[in-house]
């Protein structure tokens, strides 16, 4: 690590929440560790790795469990006298193993962490993972090629790589060095080269349900406010969505908006005017932006409700199935809600786009969804 990022915060550690690193155990993602170990048992495994599904939902922890599970293992032998050794049934490894000691210091040699670094100045991080990041890496393969162990490499997060960069990345995995393994975390696969997808092999993790999501919180020592069920509804099973939401107290301010939707079609001005205020004073940029977020989440909900003839489980504040169920009864309403969802969230981009009155700009914008439940 060079002295110039000392200074600089992870960019692949999410504020309030241990870095993927130092995370002792990984939920509901159990699938995708089981697919990793058959391809490992069976001799074949593949030297690219693409982990991929919602921010937020393991993917990193993953991948820091797959490197220690890989340093950690012996090397190849033929069969002695009482036939080949068991293969590993999990990837839990001892924290007490030097390696894990060493990878959860940075100090592994033969682990690289390929993510953003400083920017030319070197007082901010730069925005994207540029070429001079990847020429590190291929430093380190050459370097370490010489002491013939394996090699891990995680990439953090591959959607952030530039032009460059991305090339680069695919030439790696284009004409893989030996014993080497690349483990891609992206969180938008689309949006990758599809060389790069189509060289390495797909692991998908999924959403985490609302048990597995009070688990993860629970070891990260973040308090659930409001329960897990409120936080697994508006996170969408995402451990970092969930985490920003209960240091924002979204579950309670996703609450306060439900209140004044169960007022619909006459809107209670108090309550409007109160949760307008409550988003728009001083230094409260980011639960602003959250209200943003979550009338959002709650104009989505209206028109799946709508859509489908129930509201969505879990419910996400007290109430609500009740006021969904009564704002969009048919799939005529669900329309109705779907056709504002852009509009809504348009003007509230714009209007903090041009530094409009906070407030106003979120009373203006409950106004226009009481005009549409009536």
């Amino acid at each position: 690590m060079s002295a110039e990022t000392l200074d600089l915060p992870e960019p692949d550690r999410l504020e309030g929440a241990p870095h993927p690193r130092h995370t002792a155990r990984l939920f509901g993602q159990e699938a995708a560790e089981r697919a990793f170990l058959a391809a490992h048992g069976s001799g074949r495994l593949h030297h690219g790795w693409l982990l991929t599904g919602p921010r937020g939902v393991g993917k990193a922890t993953l991948a820091w469990r797959i490197a220690r599970f890989l340093l950690t293992q012996p090397p190849d032998a033929p069969p002695g006298l009482f036939g080949a050794p068991e293969r590993p049934g999990s990837l839990d490894i001892d924290p007490g193993h030097p390696v894990a000691r060493r990878v959860a210091a940075l100090s592994e040699p033969g682990l690289f962490l390929l993510r953003r670094g400083p920017n030319e100045r070197g007082n901010a991080l730069s925005d994207a993972i540029r070429v001079a990041e990847v020429r590190k890496l291929k430093s380190f393969l050459a370097l370490s090629n010489a002491e013939g162990g394996p090699r891990v490499v995680i990439l953090d997060a591959a959607d952030e790589l530039n032009v460059n960069a991305a090339n680069a990345v695919l030439k790696l995995l284009e004409e893989p060095p030996a014993r080497a393994t690349l483990l891609l975390v992206s969180h938008q696969p689309a949006r990758l080269l599809p060389t790069i997808r189509s060289r390495c092999r797909s692991l998908p993790l999924a959403p985490l349900s609302e048990a597995d999501l009070a688990a993860a919180l629970a070891q990260a020592g973040v308090e659930a406010e409001g329960g897990s069920g409120a936080l697994a509804a508006l996170s969408g099973g995402s451990v970092g969505a969930a985490v920003s939401l209960a240091q924002e107290g979204g579950a309670a301010l996703y609450a306060e908006l439900m209140g004044v939707l169960a007022s619909l079609p006459r809107l209670d001005r108090p309550a409007a005017l109160a949760l307008s205020e409550r988003a728009a004073g001083p230094g409260s940029e980011a639960r602003r932006d959250l209200l943003f977020e979550l009338i959002d989440h709650a104009l989505a909900r209206l028109a799946r409700t709508g859509a489908t003839g129930r509201p969505p489980a879990p419910e996400a504040a007290p109430g609500e199935a009740e006021t969904l169920l009564r704002l969009s009864p048919d799939p005529a309403a669900a329309r109705g809600w779907a056709e504002l969802a852009p509009v809504v969230g348009g003007r509230l981009r714009h209007g903090r786009a041009v530094n409009l009155d906070p407030a106003s700009l979120i009373l203006d914008t409950l106004h226009t969804i009481a005009n549409r439940a009536r």
